[in-house]
């Protein structure tokens, strides 16, 4: 399967929020932000939301989203695996919507929502996060 300029601009975000977690210091890592104790806690919280979504986007992919399990949730491995778990996570999401039309239902844990509508939030929220950290 050819990577699509919408999986690629999605992958790009990824690599880079997740390039920066991993370059930050301890002490970054582990310093406040707004809604967030601590940054690594605001990378914890994005990349479980994409662990979320992506495994949502393959559920219907695989059986239409009618499996109806709920998400396993992306354990927490520490302020230093962060950048990592975003990455993994973020290229699973990135995958798994591009095996899907842009008009497929994705069964969200907050409420369905398209594979084109779970993309763009996932670019929002990885701006967002950029910004705040």
């Amino acid at each position: 399967m050819s990577e699509t300029s919408d999986e690629k601009t999605l992958a790009e975000a990824v690599d880079a929020l997740a390039d920066r977690f991993r370059a930050m210091p301890q002490s970054r890592l582990l310093g406040a932000v707004p809604g967030h104790p601590s940054r690594a806690a605001a990378g914890l919280a994005l990349a479980r939301r994409l662990a979320a979504a992506a495994q949502a986007a393959e559920a219907a992919r695989v059986d239409g989203g009618a499996g109806g399990a709920a998400p396993r949730e992306l354990p927490d491995a520490g302020a230093f695996a962060v950048g990592d778990q975003l990455a993994v996570v973020g290229h699973d999401l990135a995958a798994a919507l591009a095996a899907l039309p842009g008009d497929a239902v994705v069964a969200l844990p907050d409420g369905p929502a398209t594979a084109q509508a779970v993309r763009a939030d996932a670019l929002r929220r990885l701006a967002e996060t950029a910004a705040a950290v």
